[in-house]
């Protein structure tokens, strides 16, 4: 049974930090490109972040360059997101992606709420 996992979100000042967690599990996770989306309130859901299979490639939004740094760790399945000096309009629900694209196979998680507020 596939699964994947987030966790790690939260409410945070502006300023602030979090790390976001993604356990991945039920498939070959090595093999797949992982990423990060965000879907605010209201709002459509949109790219922040991702990393290739081997982690050696990394791809961000413009919004979030130079803040958010994702990486990954085969060996225990996860990725990360993260989330230095954090604004109000990072407020969002954050996604885990799982995506095969050579097979076009896609893996998405549920969500976890981060709020950016005084």
């Amino acid at each position: 049974q596939v699964q994947v996992v987030e966790s790690g979100g939260g409410l945070v000042q502006p300023g602030g930090s979090l790390r976001l967690s993604c356990v991945a599990s039920g498939f070959t996770f090595r093999v797949f490109d992982m990423r990060w989306y965000r879907q605010a309130p209201g709002k459509k859901r949109d790219f922040v972040a991702s990393v290739s299979s081997a982690g050696g490639n990394t791809n961000y939004a413009d919004s979030v360059k130079g803040r958010f740094t994702i990486s990954r760790d085969n060996a225990k399945n996860t990725v990360y997101l993260q989330m230095n000096s954090l604004k109000p309009e990072d407020t969002a629900v954050y996604y885990c992606n799982a995506l095969h694209a050579v097979y076009d196979i896609e893996y998405w998680g549920q969500g976890t709420l981060v709020t950016v507020s005084e």
